[in-house]
């Protein structure tokens, strides 16, 4: 018989059963500030999603009022179908993992990944067994007789999720659990909680700025503005076809393009595109164009010129695989363009773009 790996071993120890959870008309307010504006987010059996936004536009408080550590002024807060709004927070069956690990720095690791087991009156030999099955999973097996000052800022943030995942939670909110990392760390620990959470099957509610990280783990994000959510979907969706102005401006990099719209097409710059989203009044508007939407090529009388607008090349920026490069086109405007690394331009180089007509969304010209 195949023997599995011991952080296999501790998923199959500490899956549980994923709870849908639901937040219906959720209203929280601060005095006259409404931080949840009749709220809505309704989440399937180990879904992953992921809460979006720009700082203050509500979503840390929509968690922690998912958590309990909030109390709601309107709505419904459910789990399973059962309303959990009037319960306290130790009895809605929920990890949390927050920026700050919030490590006891006189226990052992692996006292503190137990210690909600011995709040719970676990017999202690069971929770030191869940308690070291936590730590293979997040593959800190051979850590637990270490304190946290001997660990790096990931080794303990890795240890603040075992911790959350000891009592077997049917859902787990993690609250910009990674911004407190370096660039590397993030991406690795962003990968292992992915797998983690893909492992266990349970129940995810993630809060970030970071637009990249919500992308990469979500299956689907939730793009909040004012208290409420603006666009929900998969992060494809999302990126290709952003439901409004703000989200095709928030998520991703787009460039802003005087034009005119008529019948639910925009002409700009001698290109077309079709208008993503609800209808709008025709008359002039500023589309958003994906910088992978722009082509850039040589200019006219070089060698393999192309057809396109005249610009100039202000800067560029090697990113990798890509490079992404801004020109000031000849009526000023500056456009942003992501191309393959073979094409090296240097600031105040001649050069060509164009548009490969893809839709787009629009907001009115002010």
């Amino acid at each position: 018989m195949l023997k599995l790996a011991p952080e296999a071993q501790a998923a199959a120890a500490l899956a549980s059963t994923p709870a849908t959870v639901a937040l219906r008309g959720v209203v929280k307010e601060y005095g006259s500030m409404r931080a949840l504006d009749e709220f809505t987010l309704e989440m399937a059996p180990g879904e992953f999603v992921a809460l979006l936004g720009p700082s203050g536009c509500g979503k840390t408080t929509a968690l922690r009022s998912l958590a309990g550590l909030e109390s709601t002024d309107e709505g419904e807060i459910s789990i399973d179908g059962v309303d959990v709004a009037k319960l306290p927070t130790n009895k809605r069956d929920i990890g949390m993992v927050f920026q700050a690990y919030s490590l006891f720095p006189h226990m052992t690791v692996l006292e503190n990944v137990e210690f909600g087991l011995r709040m719970r009156k676990v017999e202690k030999a069971e929770r030191r067994e869940r308690a070291q099955e936590a730590l293979e999973l997040v593959g800190l097996g051979d850590r637990g007789a270490r304190f946290a000052h001997q660990l790096s800022g990931g080794q303990q943030q890795r240890v603040a999720l075992a911790r959350a995942l000891v009592t077997r939670p049917r859902v787990l909110l993690l609250d910009e659990p990674l911004s407190a990392l370096d660039a590397k760390v993030r991406v690795q620990l962003r990968e292992q909680i992915r797998r983690i959470q893909t492992e266990l099957g349970i129940t995810t509610l993630f809060v970030t700025h970071d637009q990249e990280e919500a992308l990469a783990v979500a299956d689907r994000v939730a793009v909040m503005r004012a208290g409420r959510i603006e666009q929900i979907g998969t992060p494809e969706d999302l990126y290709v076809r952003p439901a409004t102005p703000f989200v095709a401006d928030f998520v991703g990099l787009s460039n802003r393009l005087p034009g005119v719209l008529k019948a639910g097409v925009i002409t700009a710059y001698g290109s077309t595109f079709e208008l993503l989203g609800d209808a709008q009044p025709d008359g002039d508007v500023l589309a958003y164009v994906r910088p992978e939407d722009v082509v850039l090529a040589t200019a006219p009388g070089t060698t393999g010129a192309a057809k396109g607008l005249a610009a100039t090349v202000v800067a560029s920026s090697f990113l990798g695989s890509l490079r992404r490069t801004a020109v000031r086109l000849e009526d000023g405007t500056l456009v942003s363009v992501q191309h393959d690394v073979s094409l090296q331009p240097a600031p105040g180089d001649a050069v060509t773009v164009s548009f490969r007509g893809n839709p787009v969304s629009a907001t009115p010209a002010e």
